[in-house]
């Protein structure tokens, strides 16, 4: 079965609970494991940030919940306790609770669940009631729907100017990212000098010693096939260069990728996908249009005190 979502966490969670001693929240948490039967791999799946587990923020969530509607409590840091109204719901909702049911039976909750702002609906309010997706898993979701709108919209740009544009984007791609840094002249196009082969280069160190020859296909459909990166590692050879990049708009072929499996030469492959995700990442073409800081509690701080 998939993964439970944080409202299924909730009864489970608070039934490993019923003895009504204090448990170090691990506990809990690998009893909802074994009461899912979540696979080793599937405690390691991670959410879209890379920094924490689905699982064990899924469980997060159900406890912060049933915290707010009074069926638990942290007595110490890490720490968890089921409350005599968490007990009284263990013998009343036998089955599967969910966020409608916390709003029933405690008005807390409510008053915790509807601190949104006033410009959603309430016919939206009541979409997330439901929602099966805990607070974090949505935003990080948003943030990917948002990132990949952006990278669509950005390489359909890309793809619209001259070929002149994207020789001159992939020197600057390069600098952004932190080769030849040392130097803004460590890099340039050379489609002005018809330099056989290659389309730009990037100085990684001041004499020139270790250098990286660019290649860049503007290309709407076809994809880069074996024939152009053989070209590009001719070209290479003749600058007896031993570092190159491909980027393309398009793809690369299967018969591209597996060429360049089986040469020395280091030659990286960039395609359009590949491409604009890396002009985001590195601000290239894009702007900073909002910033939205999620912040937890500090424990240290109360441990201090």
């Amino acid at each position: 079965m998939p993964i439970p979502d944080f409202q299924q966490c909730m009864r489970p969670l608070l039934s490993s609970l019923k003895d009504g001693e204090v448990h170090h929240f691990n506990e809990a948490y690998e009893d909802v494991c074994k009461h899912f039967d979540v696979s080793d791999d599937e405690k390691r799946q991670l959410l879209p940030s890379g920094k924490q587990t689905v699982v064990k923020n899924r469980c997060g969530w159900a406890r912060t919940y049933m915290k707010k509607a009074g069926l638990l409590l942290d007595p110490k840091r890490s720490h968890v306790q089921i409350t005599e109204h968490g007990l009284q719901v263990l013998k009343d909702q036998p089955e599967y609770f969910n966020v409608k049911y916390l709003k029933e039976i405690s008005p807390e909750f409510v008053e915790f669940h509807k601190a949104k702002p006033k410009v959603v609906s309430t016919e939206q309010q009541l979409n997330e009631s439901e929602d099966a997706t805990d607070p974090l898993e949505r935003l990080e979701n948003a943030h990917l729907e948002i990132q990949s709108s952006l990278t669509s919209e950005l390489l359909q740009l890309v793809k619209d100017q001259d070929p002149i544009f994207l020789e001159n984007l992939v020197v600057q791609l390069m600098h952004a990212m932190g080769y030849g840094g040392w130097s803004k002249e460590s890099g340039e196009t050379t489609q002005y000098t018809a330099d056989g082969g290659v389309d730009g280069f990037i100085n990684d160190d001041p004499l020139g010693l270790d250098t990286i020859y660019l290649q860049a296909k503007r290309y709407t459909d076809n994809a880069i096939g074996r024939p152009d990166l053989q070209a590009f590692v001719g070209a290479l050879e003749m600058k007896r260069a031993r570092k190159g990049v491909f980027i393309t708009t398009s793809r690369f072929s299967k018969d591209a990728l597996d060429y360049i499996e089986m040469i020395e030469k280091k030659v990286v492959l960039i395609d359009g996908e590949k491409l604009a995700s890396l002009m985001v990442e590195h601000n290239l073409g894009v702007a900073t249009k909002e910033t939205y800081r999620v912040k937890a509690i500090d424990t240290d701080f109360f441990d201090d005190v």
